[in-house]
């Protein structure tokens, strides 16, 4: 009987734990632990392991040995292959899990930008004139759209009901030339050796003059200090990101406080995947990894 541990509260839905308890024997842990030497002791309790980022971002990680470990989210580029080949642990992702999510979040946050929601939203203290003020419209608008993976494709889609103008960047292409006519930069970019600090200096010198810039990646694929110079020159008229290098929901992490302390920047602390349908997708996929596995035909192996 294959040992399974859940090191801290996923939000599995009842059918879900039905079907990773006719898998093995399950531990449950309904809290996050405390520690990183308690997180590894939990780990340590099975040769199966369902985790969080937490845990799997510390060097305890190639302290296990000879386990599979399937994780219900996307972002993996922290991981050190060499090691785990190591020691024998092999790890599976859940790719796609966080598409719809993020895509909305992106949408979500341009039309609260370009149409003045979160102004307009219960208004009593605007004088008429400035709650017509003439906003913008998505509709028929250019946006290049960094990034041709999941995210970037779901994004895609949705634009192209907006009616806008799509562009993507995709390895390979000249990454200058795909934004030069861009109203709005989407960046969907996953990080590897080939986006570290891609969009630096000279691709926010070279945007549009009154173009917005979007993020929901990491931000080692773009240079904060020259997205911020493009803001106090007004070559962007404004910046909104996740902060997807901070850890979840934490307001006080280092990364979330440097964008946040830039007035024409809006910023969520790293929520853009925080949704009942990604959650359900992440989890399932994260059961079909171990399904796969134990069945001898490994799925999403990074």
């Amino acid at each position: 009987m294959k040992k399974i541990v859940v090191t801290k509260e996923l939000n599995l839905y009842e059918d879900q734990i039905k079907r990773l308890n006719k898998l093995g024997d399950v531990i449950y842990y309904n809290n996050s632990p405390e520690t990183l030497d308690e997180w590894l002791r939990r780990c340590k309790e099975a040769n199966i392991i369902c985790t969080g980022i937490y845990g799997m971002k510390s060097k305890k990680v190639y302290e296990l040995e000879n386990v599979f470990i399937s994780l219900p989210y996307v972002g993996i580029e922290f991981l050190d292959k060499t090691k785990l080949k190591e020691k024998n642990i092999v790890v599976s992702n859940s790719p796609g899990c966080n598409k719809e999510a993020v895509s909305e979040w992106i949408i979500g946050m341009m039309l609260m930008f370009f149409r003045r929601l979160d102004e307009l939203n219960r208004v009593t203290n605007l004088t008429k004139d400035d709650i017509l003020r003439i906003t913008t419209s998505l509709y028929d608008k250019n946006i290049t759209i960094l990034g041709f993976g999941n995210i970037g494709k779901q994004l895609g889609k949705i634009c192209e009901s907006f009616g806008m103008k799509i562009t993507f960047f995709k390895k390979g292409d000249n990454i200058i030339d795909s934004i030069h006519n861009a109203d709005i930069i989407a960046n969907c970019l996953s990080t590897n050796e080939t986006t570290i600090e891609l969009l630096n200096e000279k691709f926010f010198s070279s945007l549009k003059k009154g173009s917005l810039f979007i993020s929901s990646s990491r931000s080692q694929t773009y240079d904060i200090k020259a997205l911020k110079e493009a803001l106090d020159e007004e070559i962007l008229i404004g910046a909104i990101d996740d902060s997807a290098s901070s850890e979840v929901g934490e307001v006080n992490d280092t990364e979330y406080l440097n964008l946040l302390n830039h007035p024409k920047i809006q910023v969520t602390p790293h929520i853009s995947w925080n949704t009942d349908s990604e959650k359900r997708k992440a989890n399932d996929m994260m059961i079909d990894n171990i399904e796969a596995w134990i069945n001898n035909k490994p799925i999403n192996l990074i």
